[in-house]
C-alpha cells in the first residue's frame, strides 16, 4: 500500500531480497516525484541497509514497514519491524564481510537512530536534508541570447541530388531503447 503521494509514503513488506530491490525502486520513484533526485542514491542505500538488517536479524518474522516522510527541509526514512532488540553499530575489522551497514547509514545521513515501538518492535530511521539538494544543484542564471533572427530560417535545408525534395533522415526518439 502506498499512502498519500505528496509528502508521505508507506510500504509494508516481508524483508526478502527480491522485495528489497522493489522497495528501493519505489523509494527512488517517490523521490523523483517529489523532485528530490539528488537524494535518491543515499535514500536507496540507507533503506537497503535497514531492510537487509531486518532480513538478517529480525525475529519473530520479517514483516516490516518502510516509511518516507518529507517535512519542511528534511526527508525521514524509517523501517519498523517486530523485533524489539535495538541495533548496535559494530566495530568490525578490515577483513570482515559484514557489519558495516549501520555505520554507512550513520556516515551518509544527517541523523539516524532507533527507538522502541512499544512492545511491538522497533523503528530504525535516518534523515537527509533537502536544503542541500538546492545547494548541490545551483540554478542557472537567466541568460539573454542576442543573436539576430535570420530572414530565411530554412536556408540550411539542402535539396536532393536530383533537385527534387530534400533528403530526409529517419525520425529518432529521444528516449533510449
Amino acid at each position: 500500500m502506498i499512502s498519500h503521494p505528496s509528502r508521505h509514503c508507506t510500504v509494508e513488506l516481508h524483508a526478502l531480497p527480491s522485495r528489497i530491490g522493489q522497495v528501493r525502486r519505489i523509494v527512488s520513484a517517490h523521490l523523483r516525484y517529489w523532485h528530490l533526485d539528488l537524494l535518491i542514491d543515499r535514500a536507496a542505500l540507507g533503506v537497503t541497509e535497514l531492510l537487509t538488517n531486518v532480513h538478517q536479524h529480525a525475529e519473530p518474522d520479517k514483516l516490516c514497514t518502510v516509511e518516507l516522510e518529507l517535512l519542511l527541509e528534511r526527508l525521514t526514512v524509517s523501517v519498523r519491524d517486530h523485533d524489539p532488540r535495538l541495533p548496535v553499530v559494530e566495530d568490525v575489522g578490515p577483513l570482515a564481510t559484514g557489519g558495516r551497514g549501520l555505520a554507512m547509514v550513520a556516515a551518509m545521513s544527517e541523523t539516524w537512530g532507533a527507538r522502541p515501538d512499544g512492545e511491538r518492535g522497533k523503528v530504525v530511521w535516518f534523515t537527509l536534508p533537502t536544503v542541500a539538494t538546492a545547494v548541490a544543484a545551483p540554478a542557472r542564471a537567466p541568460r539573454l541570447v542576442t543573436a539576430e533572427p535570420s530572414l530565411h530560417p530554412f536556408t540550411h535545408v539542402e535539396t536532393a541530388l536530383d533537385g527534387a525534395r530534400p533528403a530526409h533522415a529517419p525520425a529518432r526518439s529521444a528516449v533510449p531503447g
